[in-house]
């Protein structure tokens, strides 16, 4: 982990639609209450069982949020993508961290102290409500994806997963290659699976022409089938 100056970069713009509700005195007290950092490709940002004491919004670069689970194996609870926050829910359910978090490739994040956060939430409603929203949807996001990662067969959930990854991170320049590589290891953490499953998988899919594959790098072929797969389950 690498701590750079404030002034490198400017946060305003990803941080842009928690500021909005601010007044300028508001705002002024946030700016002056931030670090940025900067995370190597797989270094871990916060540990399982760690106190959480900063929210966190990621302005580049790839972040999973996993857990571990029984034999060591991981699932992948979240992926995010900049612009998105992270690591303070945990802060208001006085919790430790149920999950960890760490940077799929180097990654800049804004780090902002939760006790400045909890200042602002009791001065800005419209702040408060910023918040209820996120954890809204973060709580949708997760009650859809349990459902799918439980009930839909192997093809099901790889299929939702490189459509997910497409809709979260987008495409390569040619407009079919996923722009996130993923191991074989983690993709199954992403879609429940054992790494032997996902590989297989991947291989019926290329065998059908649905996809092609280079090393890490997935190109989509057939989105609109495997849509229809991820639904069918």
């Amino acid at each position: 982990m690498v701590k750079m100056n404030m002034s490198d970069i400017d946060i305003s713009e990803p941080l842009s639609d928690m500021l909005a509700p601010l007044n300028n005195e508001q705002k002024e007290f946030l700016m002056n209450n931030y670090t940025i950092q900067t995370y190597k490709k797989n270094e871990t940002i916060y540990c399982e069982g760690e106190t959480p004491s900063h929210l966190m919004c990621l302005i580049s670069g790839k972040v999973k949020i996993f857990k571990d689970g029984v034999g060591g194996r991981s699932q992948i609870i979240r992926m995010i993508k900049p612009r998105e926050y992270f690591a303070y829910r945990a802060y208001f359910a006085k919790q430790d961290f149920v999950t960890a978090a760490a940077a799929f490739e180097p990654s800049v994040i804004c780090l902002i102290p939760m006790s400045a956060i909890t200042t602002l939430i009791a001065q800005n409603n419209d702040l408060a409500m910023f918040f209820i929203r996120q954890l809204s949807i973060d709580l949708g996001i997760s009650d859809e994806r349990t459902v799918n990662l439980t009930q839909k067969h192997i093809r099901g959930r790889l299929a939702e997963s490189l459509i997910f990854l497409k809709e979260s991170y987008g495409l390569e320049e040619d407009g079919s290659t996923l722009s996130i590589y993923l191991s074989r290891e983690d993709l199954a953490n992403l879609s429940n699976m054992t790494t032997s499953n996902a590989i297989r998988t991947l291989s019926q899919f290329a065998t059908e022409r649905l996809i092609t594959i280079d090393g890490r790098k997935i190109k989509i072929i057939e989105e609109e089938k495997l849509k229809k797969i991820s639904k069918i389950g």
